[in-house]
């Protein structure tokens, strides 16, 4: 008998942190790279959810806090649901946690038996199946394609649903491809919903405000409220208030299920750090014109990134609605000879070889269960988008 849990057998390390690990190697051996493979925004916190945050350590907010978190955030939250997405929820819906990934967590911890399924559209957040697999669940992975924009199609859903369908996860705006449903698409998966009663719904809300032109966000529980009983709508401030390393997450969803994830995180973190909880309090009842600021930023660097690859030699990068990445194919560039002899036979071979010949990091497709593509995510400057559009350019006119 090992040492480690059999479980552990089940999951990969974050394909994410690893590309970003080994380009911090690189640099730190003197090499100039520009790492695309950060989900993060480049901003600064606002200037007054930082102050926030600083009254309430002045005002001694430094204690315990609630399991599902402090009653003005809980209260805040309602107040969003309902104001942004026409939610009616009770603050006792309501449950704030370390972070987004904690709110998953939770959900599938308090969920999922041995051998229930969930179903993943592919490409998908490379920490979902391992999640699934950690808490005993089996990912059913449903794969897109770039001509329908990456977007999970109703009968390609209700094929793959079963009686041990538990939940299916809808991540709209995407982390990787940027695909974000509209209406009516959304509507075509909930009317398949209805007629599964059994199957229940997490949304993954993340990139709710980065939607660009004139899309208008829409999320599940409120194209059908026959779903409501059983949905899970999450979010955070993570990235629409440029707050990742405070670390909080929100979701609402029915009674039964916020209680059982209550009880979870009760004998996991208890209630999430203090003051990051008054900061995110002043992010969803503050002044929201940050969020319009970073939108439009991030708008005009999607456009010169897609623009740009889309001029390199055997890459195709559909343009997305939202998020800040975008999920170019290499498909062309497989089977082709880099200038060092290397035959790229992977996605993860072209992206292996971008950042040893250019010194750009991106992270390959496959992690999302998607190939041959690979993500970039233009959270960074103008300057160094451009730069490293150039590079990728250049390395994919080498290849012979």
């Amino acid at each position: 008998m090992g040492f480690l849990a059999d479980a552990l057998s089940r999951v990969q390390p974050s394909a994410t942190i690893a590309v970003t690990q080994k380009a911090r190697e690189l640099k730190a051996q003197g090499r100039d790279i520009i790492s695309l493979s950060v989900g993060e925004p480049d901003f600064d916190t606002p200037e007054n959810i930082k102050k926030a945050a600083i009254d309430a350590i002045v005002r001694g907010e430094t204690k315990y806090t609630p399991v599902s978190g402090i009653t003005p955030l809980r209260e805040a939250i309602v107040k969003k649901f309902k104001r942004e997405n026409g939610l009616d929820y009770k603050a006792s819906q309501t449950i704030v946690c370390t972070g987004g990934k904690q709110v998953l967590y939770n959900a599938f911890v308090s969920t999922l038996n041995k051998g229930d399924e969930v179903i993943i559209p592919a490409p998908y957040w490379v920490s979902y199946p391992d999640m699934v697999l950690l808490c005993g669940g089996e990912p059913v992975f449903v794969p897109t394609t770039l001509e329908k924009g990456f977007k999970l199609q109703a009968a390609d859903l209700d094929r793959a649903i079963t009686p041990r369908t538990k939940w299916i996860i809808l991540n709209s705006p995407s982390n990787p491809s940027g695909a974000a449903y509209t209406r009516d698409e959304l509507k075509a998966i909930t009317d398949v919903l209805v007629r599964h009663p059994h199957v229940w719904v997490l949304t993954d809300d993340m990139y709710e405000h980065l939607t660009f032109g004139d899309f208008v966000f829409t999320t599940p529980a409120q194209i059908e409220p026959n779903l409501m009983d059983r949905t899970l709508t999450m979010n955070g401030v993570s990235k629409a208030y440029a707050m990742t390393g405070w670390r909080i997450g929100y979701a609402a969803g029915p009674d039964k299920l916020m209680k059982a994830m209550d009880m979870v995180q009760g004998q996991q973190t208890s209630g999430a750090c203090s003051i990051s909880q008054w900061a995110a309090v002043e992010a969803l009842n503050g002044p929201q014109d940050f969020i319009q600021v970073s939108r439009k930023a991030f708008e005009g660097r999607r456009d010169l990134v897609v623009s740009m690859l889309n001029q390199a030699s055997l890459l195709d990068c559909p343009m997305p609605e939202g998020a800040f990445y975008v999920y170019p194919s290499c498909a062309r560039a497989i089977g082709k000879t880099t200038q060092s002899g290397k035959v790229i036979k992977t996605d993860e071979d072209f992206v292996t070889e971008l950042l040893e010949a250019e010194g750009v990091a991106a992270v390959h497709g496959t992690a999302f269960g998607l190939g041959p593509n690979f993500r970039i995510s233009y959270a960074t400057s103008n300057e160094l988008l451009e730069d490293a559009c150039a590079k990728i350019q250049r390395f994919t006119a080498s290849l012979r």
